[in-house]
């Protein structure tokens, strides 16, 4: 399928009404929504970490709403056993007397799935949905069932150091496209936000999009072009995660690893997603380096003096921004 400039404009100018729609209910947020939207369009998985009440998850159901996807909530908790997630097999009476098995689906099986506070399941449920996030399927006593399409994980989480978390497995925080920060609103967005929710008015959401028209727009961010030089640039700016000899100070000094080839591939995807939302069919500088701290952030482990020295992810990959020029590491 190919694609002209023009579809690019009006696939655009429909991604902005989704976004306007969302504004309708969500208050602020600009930055979670937009992100967000990038993963679902570059069919790819998000993390968004903040305080319990910052609206994570009426977020992803509001987006579920306005792109007409089936949507399913797993409330994560200590005891959330694997097969409450991907369902079980159950023993039947058919109408013969005899007995067979039966596949019970679990609410992993819909177009969204909302994980919520999956910081608060122990590793073993977590690492339930890794399949299902990967390879897009799950195996259930040997039998490999096809997850929806398009299939998202949208998962919330509280920061780590509040009590009762457990923090996620490397490999599977580097299952999510972004880890998106949900901050905390303005006093002008408190405001807005009792005014729209102890009122009496009723807000009815409308759906923008379909499937076919989301799958539609997947292809347009895949067709995306991006030259040499761009994808040049991303790979100088991830190759700098990683504390080696061409590394920056910061990162000799306080990074134990950095960011593998998924980090690439989601930061170019992102980009790509980006620019489709801006209505180009090609990548600039301004996408990779806006799209590069949530694509990243949760791809570096710093070592023990960086985190005794109070430094972040995101303050090292602004630094590496700054002195990463294009065409060149420095």
């Amino acid at each position: 399928m190919s694609f002209t400039p023009q579809n690019y404009e009006e696939m655009s100018q429909r991604l902005d009404q989704v976004k306007q729609e969302i504004g309708q209910f969500i208050v602020g947020q600009q930055e979670a929504v937009d992100f967000t939207l990038y993963s679902v369009l570059a069919d790819g998985h998000a993390l968004l970490e903040g305080l319990p009440g910052l609206g994570k998850t009426m977020l992803i159901r509001t987006i579920s709403d306005v792109l007409d996807l089936s949507f399913s909530r797993i409330q994560f908790t200590p005891d959330l056993m694997p097969s409450d997630i991907t369902g079980t097999s159950m023993i039947e009476r058919t109408d013969e007397g005899k007995q067979i098995f039966s596949f019970k689906e679990g609410p992993i099986f819909s177009q969204m799935v909302l994980a919520d506070e999956i910081n608060r399941a122990t590793p073993k449920t977590q690492s339930a949905l890794l399949e299902a996030m990967g390879e897009k399927t799950v195996t259930v006593l040997g039998d490999t069932k096809q997850m929806a399409r398009p299939f998202f994980v949208l998962a919330t989480q509280n920061p780590i150091e509040m009590e009762g978390t457990y923090p996620l497995p490397e490999a599977q925080m580097d299952r999510f496209l972004c880890k998106i920060h949900v901050n905390y609103p303005t006093k002008e967005e408190l405001k807005e936000i009792i005014l729209r929710t102890t009122g009496s008015k009723v807000i009815q959401l409308q759906k923008v999009m379909n499937t076919a028209d989301l799958i539609i727009a997947q292809q347009m961010v895949k067709e995306v072009l991006i030259a040499d030089d761009m994808l040049d640039y991303a790979i100088d700016l991830t190759s700098a995660t990683h504390p080696s000899e061409d590394a920056t100070e910061d990162v000799k000094q306080y990074v134990q690893y950095g960011s593998g080839p998924r980090g690439l591939q989601s930061l170019i995807r992102l980009a790509k997603a980006r620019a489709l939302v801006a209505g180009r069919y090609h990548v600039s500088i301004a996408d990779i380096k806006s799209v590069a701290t949530p694509a990243l952030r949760h791809r570096m482990l710093l070592n023990y003096e960086g985190e005794a020295e109070g430094k972040t992810a995101d303050s090292i990959l602004e630094s590496l921004l700054q002195s990463i020029k294009q065409g060149q590491t420095t």
